[in-house]
């Protein structure tokens, strides 16, 4: 029993594969609602094309007169006025190409930035938790290749798509009036191509997404290299990094080359089919030449309807086969713009009293990163009032980070509720709750801009002297102004230019400029040396005054500052109180404190960290 359940379920889902595969031609429609605001532009494009297409179809026959004044009548003067007629003909299209191309890669332009504008928006509105299961690579990929290709579709090839199914339509009713026996020939070779098609069309759009999904894996494999390089080279680990990412890029180029090989068979076959039909007809026509039933005039301009026919069914092949590349692609960028936020603004958000110090309560929370991960935190209760500065502590993986991550709805938690303000934080609106909240994380990353510009991050409209004032408070000015640019100092990707502990404290600084109404302290003085730190404490102290802090430290200056301290260990909190009363309870915070006394023997008790030596 379990055994045929086990095998029915892929059944079913691979049969849901091959609906969606079915069905997933539609999927470029979704483009349509950016297309809209474009209408006039699409249709000055749209009627250059037709125009244009028009003077394309009316080429042959053009010719036919050519070929008839010079074999038939022998006029010079005829030729010569067909001949300058042809040219203003082609002088016009040329105009009309230029028109229709401008247009539509303009509008291509700018649907497709508008397309990466809203998808980059819309990833920043999803929860932590989507990108701890991605890489920042793939999403990079979805971001430039993907769009690309979609831009490719909108720029020309749907412009090149409807005229050769203008041209392929014209050609063969203009055949039927000029000779329908000839058409019926011509149209012999029309199903094969078409099932050629159908059949590649499907195969290739396979293809093309291994091919897709191997090259963002490439990408995310070398952003990661590249974003840890000081990882990198401090462990020599630059060739192992260069064959991974050698090796990701085989595997992406084996996929091509099989799309390629496939592609140039399926063309060379095209080809073959198509131009083979092409010398049926001259021959049949030659025939008729001869016979006197049609003028040499006449051949010609069939011939070149008929060539029509042939390169516009080869065009139509060729578009397909890149269309089913942007099908790809496009299932994969609105498969993110379709990914719903876990965490989201409530229908009816409560209004909260944002000027006050922050009350902070956990009720009966329970939380798990997945359903089949392991409990991190279990069945909490615990109260903060506003202005309490409480301390968390325990060792690693006790569920800390998890605890403070609980407040700004980083998470929400699988049970309980976790109030902030007064008000279950799942009904206040994210921006106001978050507004409401500083947080200085252990990984306190810069962006690639001048000091000033992080700093400004905590309060955009903040004024050049309040910046200045948040690095005075976070002791930060006095390096500030030992570097070249000072304030206009580049830190460069990531703060990369500046020291651990000169990042800390700009990182502080923001959050001192933001001036929230609760703090979350995550390990922020870890990098920082003796005298940073004793400086920056003491500007964190002043800050906290008026403010709820959440503080996760380990060092014992920091935790003994604490009103109150909550121990946590797998996830539960096992004691609770000041520092003097827990090593009188003689438990887990008295043992984490007395091995670190030990380990360290009779050093400095400010440097304390309240965790296990390994």
């Amino acid at each position: 029993m379990t055994t045929d359940k086990g095998r029915s379920r892929p059944d079913r889902r691979e049969r849901s594969d091959r609906r969606a595969e079915r069905f997933s031609l539609f999927t470029l429609r979704r483009l349509m609602p950016l297309l809209r605001p474009h209408r006039k532009a699409l249709g000055g494009a749209l009627a250059a094309l037709l125009v244009s297409a028009g003077i394309g179809l009316a080429f042959p026959l053009v010719v036919r007169y050519l070929m008839d004044a010079a074999f038939v009548e022998r006029s010079i003067q005829l030729l010569g006025r067909i001949a300058l007629g042809l040219t203003g003909l082609f002088a016009i299209q040329g105009f009309l190409n230029f028109i229709e191309a401008y247009l539509l890669s303009a509008t291509g332009e700018r649907v497709v930035a508008r397309l990466r504008t809203d998808l980059f928006s819309h990833l920043l509105e999803l929860e932590p938790g989507f990108f701890a299961d991605r890489a920042s690579g793939e999403l990079a990929s979805r971001l430039a290749a993907d769009c690309s290709t979609l831009q490719g579709v909108l720029s020309h090839q749907s412009a090149e798509l409807l005229r050769q199914i203008i041209y392929l339509i014209g050609a063969l009713t203009l055949l039927t009036l000029l000779h329908w026996q000839l058409m019926v020939t011509t149209l012999g070779v029309a199903p094969i191509v078409v099932l050629l098609a159908v059949a590649f069309g499907r195969y290739l759009r396979g293809k093309s997404t291994i091919v897709q999904d191997k090259l963002a894996e490439a990408q995310a494999t070398a952003e990661e290299a590249l974003g840890q390089i000081p990882v990198v080279q401090s462990f020599v680990r630059e060739p192992w990094e260069a064959d991974r990412y050698a090796e990701r890029i085989g595997e992406s180029l084996n996929a091509a080359l099989k799309r390629a090989l496939a592609r140039g068979l399926f063309f060379g076959v095209l080809t073959f089919v198509a131009f083979g039909g092409i010398v049926v007809v001259l021959w049949q026509g030659g025939r008729l030449v001869i016979t006197a039933e049609i003028s040499a005039g006449q051949l010609v301009s069939f011939l070149l309807y008929a060539f029509q026919v042939a390169a516009a069914i080869t065009a139509l092949a060729s578009l397909w086969s890149s269309y089913q590349i942007a099908q790809g692609a496009a299932r994969r960028v609105f498969e993110l713009l379709d990914t719903t936020p876990t965490i989201h603004d409530p229908d009816q958000p409560e209004t909260a009293p944002y000027r006050e110090p922050g009350a902070i309560a956990f009720r009966d929370v329970s939380f798990r990163y997945g359903e089949e991960d392991p409990w991190a935190l279990h069945e909490l209760n615990v109260v903060i009032p506003p202005g309490e500065v409480v301390a968390l502590v325990g060792p690693s993986g006790a569920g800390k980070t998890t605890f403070a991550a609980l407040i700004p709805r980083f998470y929400d938690p699988t049970v309980g509720q976790v109030l902030v303000h007064g008000h279950d934080a799942r009904g206040l609106r994210l921006e106001d709750l978050r507004n409401s909240i500083g947080l200085v994380p252990q990984d306190h990353h810069l962006f690639a801009g001048s000091i000033t510009e992080n700093i400004r991050y905590g309060q955009p409209g903040a004024s050049t002297e309040e910046v200045r004032a948040a690095a005075r408070a976070a002791h930060a000015e006095e390096f500030i102004e030992r570097l070249p640019s000072g304030y206009d100092t580049l830190v460069g990707e990531r703060g990369v230019k500046l020291s651990g502990g000169q990042r800390q404290r700009l990182a502080i600084a923001r959050v001192i400029l933001k001036s929230p109404q609760i703090l979350v302290l995550d390990e922020a003085t870890s990098s920082l040396d003796t005298e940073s730190e004793r400086h920056v404490e003491a500007a964190l102290e002043a800050v906290m005054k008026a403010r709820t802090t959440i503080i996760i430290a380990h060092r014992l200056r920091t935790v003994r500052r604490a009103d109150r301290l909550l121990v946590l260990d797998r996830g539960r909190l096992v004691e609770e109180g000041t520092h003097d009363a827990l090593l009188a309870q003689e438990g887990l915070y008295a043992r984490l404190y007395s091995g670190q006394r030990l380990d360290l023997g009779a050093g400095d008790e400010a440097g304390l960290v309240l965790e296990p030596t390994v």
